[in-house]
């Protein structure tokens, strides 16, 4: 005769706490957040005006919007790839470097430890048209005429951005894929190296493949951070010249704090939200289906 179990309080003693904070931290803001998406409040008022879809049909007309969300793409497709090409190389080289291995790593990930509000101030300044360090370095080389304004040319300001969130991020996913590269197993590069392989093919037919789970889990995070980009843009650019480099999350801060117009805002975050599952979920598909099985 089995014995009938009952509610184990042990574990619901050690999940409750974490379940209490998930809930008021995590779902109950979700919901809130979606209920005022169909309001117009402004975010102080005890008066929460029901509007319906005019938040939506607002996101969906507006030339703001759709220039938030080119901006966003841009800025997303950039950092994804020049992110882990970058970080990539960096792996290659630390991998195969013989001495100082653990310096060439810390020197590397250090910009990672920087805060993104601290590199952006240290950007503008190098980016100052009469003080920068780029500026006085073309000077210094006689090409006066390369010289820019770079977060004040609508030409340059998103590329500028992109590079300060390069070199931020790339120390990061370059861990990742130094990990995965030396789980490589080298009698697969021997093995191939003796049947005559190049280097690049070992790299392109062994390498790779070996290594595409790293593939899948940086391209996720550098897409997810694209995508919700704030600090450089709040401190470099303030989402200006104009709104030549606004983000959607931009967008977001700038309506609900800024124009008081909370419900607007967060319809904005919650068609981030929706992009983002979607974007995520095709980009897993895709890497996915060539991870090698091991």
């Amino acid at each position: 005769m089995t014995k009938k179990k009952g509610i184990d309080l042990v574990a619901v003693y050690f999940i409750g706490p974490a379940f209490i904070l998930f809930t008021v931290f995590i779902i109950f803001p979700t919901i809130a957040s979606a209920y005022y998406s169909f309001t117009s409040w402004d975010g102080i008022s005890p008066v929460v005006k029901f509007i319906g879809l005019a938040n939506y049909k607002e996101i969906f007309t507006s030339a703001r919007f759709g220039n938030a969300l080119k901006n966003t793409v841009i800025l997303t497709v950039i950092i994804s790839v020049f992110e882990n090409l970058i970080a990539l190389a960096l792996a290659l080289a630390v991998d195969n470097v013989r001495w100082m291995k653990n310096l060439f790593r810390s020197c590397y990930y250090i910009p990672v430890l920087v805060s993104g509000i601290v590199s952006g101030f240290i950007w503008k300044t190098m980016y100052n048209y009469s003080f920068g360090t780029f500026n006085h370095l073309l000077s210094g080389a006689g090409l006066d005429s390369f010289k820019h304004d770079w977060l004040a040319d609508p030409k340059y300001t998103l590329l500028s951005i992109a590079a300060v969130l390069i070199w931020k991020g790339a120390g990061y996913y370059m861990i990742i894929y130094l990990a995965s590269l030396q789980s490589v197993s080298p009698d697969l590069i021997e093995a191939a190296q003796i049947d005559g392989a190049s280097a690049v093919q070992r790299f392109r037919f062994i390498t790779v493949p070996m290594i595409s789970g790293a593939f899948t889990i940086n391209f996720t995070l550098s897409l997810i951070n694209g995508l919700k980009v704030f600090d450089q843009i709040n401190v470099m650019t303030d989402g200006g010249p104009g709104f030549t480099s606004e983000t959607l999350v931009y967008l977001l801060y700038k309506a609900g704090f800024n124009e008081g117009r909370q419900g607007f805002g967060t319809a904005v975050g919650i068609m981030l939200l929706f992009i983002i599952l979607i974007l995520n979920t095709l980009q897993q598909k895709f890497l996915r289906s060539r991870e090698v099985q091991l």
